[in-house]
């Protein structure tokens, strides 16, 4: 494993674990988009890490409130997945994103997005991916 992906697994579960207890918002913030960009950085990312680190920046502005910038990396997430073929859990996961955005934007896309973030849910190959997508859309 290169020294940039372990840096962005390391920032991403520690990204996670700041999501879980809100104890430092700015520490937050600034580490999501570093393991971002350290993912980026690797020799063996794939386009499905950067779609994957674009949902998890996009979750870190929904949890902070700022719908904006939610809704450009959830968008971000959707173009990686749209440009390389990328589907099953990713693709749900990037309609849940934009899902979740819009809903905190209130601007009236985000019952579409939930629509859409469903039925990819619902087409996720592997059966414990699926329930726990569902739980995840439950909170939507």
């Amino acid at each position: 494993m290169s020294e940039e992906r372990r840096r962005g697994v390391d920032l991403f579960n520690e990204a996670w674990r700041l999501m879980e207890t809100r104890e430092d918002d700015d520490r937050l913030l600034h580490i999501t988009h570093a393991s971002r960009y350290h993912w980026g950085e690797a020799e063996e990312c794939t386009p499905a890490n950067l779609a994957r680190g674009e949902w998890q920046v996009s979750r870190v502005y929904t949890v902070l409130g700022r719908a904006e910038p939610a809704i450009w990396h959830a968008h971000r997430c959707l173009e990686h997945c749209e440009q390389n073929g990328i589907g099953d859990w990713d693709l749900a996961y990037a309609y849940e994103a934009l899902a979740r955005a819009h809903a905190l934007a209130r601007d009236g896309e985000g019952a579409e997005r939930k629509s859409k973030a469903r039925g990819a849910g619902e087409a996720i190959g592997d059966p414990q991916e699926r329930e726990h997508f569902g739980e995840d859309y439950a909170t939507l």
